[in-house]
């Protein structure tokens, strides 16, 4: 009987092929919340940028379905890696204007989260629900984790809208929110912060072509009035959502203290305010309850280093609790969406 060993040394390992659902394996942070699904490398070595960039069909089913992607334990350790992963998940990133909130630019279009001061919390909302054009997509990637706090709670918008009284709902729905915002020292951004601009003819065309009403006050002071939605339908799902950020704008939502102070330094010009669209107050009640719906819908998680939490923005909410120490989260934004002025969503 003869055996052919071959040549010593020459005998080829047969590769082994994973399938791509073997490479990752999904779970739920907790088994009480729909949210945040957590995607994880099941072997070593995989890379999150080729495994999106082969499963993006995946990623947009599973993210239409839960709203929100916690992408945990894969090897992403830079700024610039993260923006190449956002381009892959949602195409061009988006340059953040018209803003709401002081913000860094960081590398290309990743910006700094909302640089509020550590101790404050940032209730939950929808970015950019205060306007009536918004990026449907978000990233937001754990650069460095709080050493205490700090965490990014989300909520399930549609949950949010279930859980609110529907005479409340009913009525913010059809009369919709009017924000109205005063540029000026000790006022809000400054308007050249807010629309990127320091041409006040650039700033004009924005807002007529945002459907916003302006006044130029003084020298170096613009106020803006603006109607959007309350809530909106999803383009894709066809569920509805709450959808708009009066209880942030509201000037009742700021802790007793600090509105005192601040009314008495603007002569009672808030920087920021919201009504329903023909500017009747809406009650402090009524924004109660829909902030006990949104901590009702809340789930929080503890950010780890190279964490990516990939959000559907008019699906899920997001905010910030309060932190020690240093802490740095960085966002993108794709996928731009709107109504034209005067529509209902």
């Amino acid at each position: 009987m003869k055996t052919n060993m071959g040549i010593p040394g020459t005998t080829k390992r047969k590769s082994i092929q994973l399938s791509q659902e073997a490479l990752v394996r999904e779970s739920l942070l907790n088994a009480d919340a729909s949210l945040p699904l957590v995607i994880e490398p099941a072997v070593d070595g995989v890379s999150l940028s080729e495994w999106a960039n082969s499963n993006r069909e995946l990623v947009d089913h599973k993210l239409l379905l839960s709203g929100a992607i916690l992408f945990r334990g894969f090897n992403l350790l830079t700024v610039e890696a993260f923006e190449e992963l956002m381009k892959i998940l949602t195409g061009e990133l988006l340059e953040y204007s018209y803003r709401s909130t002081p913000r860094t630019l960081v590398s290309g279009r990743i910006y700094t989260s909302t640089e509020y001061p550590a101790h404050q919390t940032i209730p939950l909302h929808n970015e950019m629900s205060y306007t009536r054009q918004w990026p449907m997509r978000l990233g937001f990637f754990c650069v460095e984790p709080a050493e205490e706090g700090g965490a990014t709670p989300i909520a399930d918008s549609r949950r949010v809208f279930d859980s609110i009284d529907p005479a409340i709902r009913e009525r913010f729905s059809r009369e919709q929110v009017r924000y109205v915002r005063n540029y000026g020292d000790a006022l809000d951004l400054p308007w050249q912060d807010v629309f990127q601009t320091e041409d006040r003819t650039e700033v004009e065309q924005f807002c007529r072509e945002a459907g916003i009403e302006f006044e130029w006050k003084g020298d170096d002071e613009l106020l803006t009035s603006q109607v959007c939605q309350a809530a909106a339908k999803h383009p894709r799902t066809g569920e509805s959502v709450w959808f708009n950020q009066a209880h942030l704008f509201r000037v009742s939502s700021l802790k007793s203290e600090i509105r005192e102070s601040l009314m008495a330094a603007t002569e009672n010009v808030p920087p920021r305010n919201a009504y329903y669209g023909d500017g009747t107050v809406i009650a402090d009640n009524d924004l109660d309850q829909i902030r006990a719906a949104y901590d009702g819908a809340a789930v929080s998680f503890a950010w780890q280093k190279g964490d990516v939490l990939l959000v559907d923005n008019m699906l899920v909410a997001h905010g910030r609790a309060p932190y020690r120490g240093s802490r740095k989260i960085v966002v993108g934004m794709g996928q731009p969406y709107g109504v034209e002025p005067g529509n209902v969503v």
